[in-house]
């Protein structure tokens, strides 16, 4: 039986840019939000993230935001009274960052980050209580480092592995990425030192930024995967990912490349790119997604990031993106919001029609406009990519094969297709996400 995709419902409106509540945190939504980390609870999910602030002076203490869908956010509250005396004695900070909670036994365990833009001076440090919503103790620092240090220890995210081992990622492009092991007991570190560098990039060029650090474990391909941001916050910021058999790497891009090896140039070539700054169509669409985290929903993945409004920079937003799996083990995002939407069976008759496709190569620095894409009922399709023949398997895989290599383009791409909510139409539509052979990522939108 040829059966009806289930598309998701509209999520509701949405304005941007509202500056009638620039002051009124309780309709900040997900307004406002910056480098979202998040945990599920038993009383729902919970997003904690950079204290910012458009348009007036900003209260430190770490924002945070629940809500039971992954689509409708409630403000909550500031987790903190302000800044803890450690981190401003350190730091000199007046505003707390990129917080990761975790739950290991009965007790939550909160790790911000304290640092002035620019500076090594900085320090993770580690709050704990036993509601999720607080109130939370101070339990000092868990890693420092100075204005002459090498690295920078901001940008924290804990895990366990799949050995029951607690590790912590941290860092930025001074110095890259590192990983150091926990004491599960204390939520701090076993050994002393900085750890181990596992992704740096070659700060004399001008595209070595690396930071916002997270891992996640996939049990169905047994690897670790690990996803930092590229470039700069206010313009071209992008996810990248590698992988890696266990935790302390190797992590290898999708062309077998060491997130490590910062000799090898150009540096944009180093990462799986999967997402970055787009528009569709006339929509304005989204400069600078990055900073994410990653949620593993039983089995279902989702990642969470904030982008800036393509009009007007300064406002960070809270996106929530469904993470597909290609078959042979790489994680894609989708090119819409999640809106509820389910992974199921597609029929062929659906496909034919007008599409809108972006390719995130990683050469192209800032947003990327689409492209329009016309899949043909007699399995032809005509797109930026010239021409080529397209085929679906029977289930949810698309395969586009273009008759002619394009530079940059590569000959084919597998697409995972997707009934989701295209936010800048306000309507239920069809959508893909997926790599070709040489590891760029293939979004689309069917418009018509």
């Amino acid at each position: 039986m040829d059966m009806k995709p289930v598309f998701p419902d509209s999520p509701g409106p949405f304005t941007m840019y509202d500056t009638s509540i620039i002051h009124e945190e309780s309709a900040w939504t997900i307004h406002n939000a910056h480098d979202p980390g998040i945990i599920k609870t038993d009383q729902g999910y919970y997003v904690f993230s950079t204290d910012v602030k458009v348009g007036g002076e900003l209260t430190p203490g770490i924002m945070v935001r629940k809500s039971q869908d992954l689509i409708h956010w409630q403000w909550v509250h500031y987790a903190l009274p302000g800044i803890p005396q450690v981190a401003k004695d350190w730091a000199d900070s007046v505003n707390l960052w990129a917080p990761d909670v975790v739950k290991y036994g009965d007790q939550y365990r909160m790790y911000y980050s304290a640092s002035t833009f620019g500076s090594r001076q900085s320090l993770i440090g580690l709050q704990t209580s036993a509601s999720i919503e607080g109130p939370w103790t101070d339990e000092g620092v868990v890693i420092q480092t100075r204005a002459e240090d090498h690295l920078n220890a901001i940008d924290a995210n804990v895990l366990t592995d799949a050995e029951g081992q607690m590790w912590m990622v941290y860092g930025s492009f001074f110095g890259g990425i590192h990983l150091i092991e926990l004491d599960k007991e204390s939520g701090k570190p076993k050994h002393a030192g900085f750890g181990a560098l596992i992704a740096k990039r070659d700060r004399v060029t001008e595209d070595g930024a690396v930071e916002g650090p997270y891992i996640v474990y996939n049990e169905q391909f047994k690897k670790y995967y690990l996803f930092v941001s590229y470039d700069s916050l206010f313009e071209d910021y992008n996810v990248r990912v590698a992988r890696a058999d266990v935790i302390t790497g190797p992590y290898l891009d999708y062309n077998g490349q060491d997130m490590s090896d910062s000799e090898q140039l150009p540096q944009y070539e180093i990462g799986t790119k999967i997402l970055g700054g787009y528009r569709f169509g006339d929509d304005p669409g989204w400069i600078a997604p990055g900073h994410n985290s990653v949620l593993n929903d039983n089995g279902n993945y989702f990642m969470v990031h904030h982008a800036r409004g393509e009009m007007d920079k300064h406002w960070a937003y809270l996106h929530v993106r469904k993470i597909l799996w290609t078959e042979d083990g790489w994680p894609v995002v989708s090119p819409e919001r999640y809106a509820g939407e389910l992974e199921q069976e597609i029929p062929e008759r659906l496909l034919t029609g007008t599409w809108e496709q972006v390719l995130l190569d990683p050469s192209v620095d800032g947003q990327v406009q689409s492209a329009p894409l016309v899949f043909q009922s007699n399995g032809n399709v005509e797109g930026a990519c010239g021409a080529g023949q397209w085929s679906l398997d029977g289930n949810r895989t698309l395969t586009l094969v273009w008759n002619d290599i394009q530079q940059g383009a590569g000959r084919t791409e597998k697409l995972q297709l997707l009934p989701a909510w295209d936010w800048e139409q306000n309507r239920a539509t069809l959508v893909f996400t997926g790599l070709n052979e040489i590891g760029i990522a293939s979004w689309g939108k069917q418009s018509s």
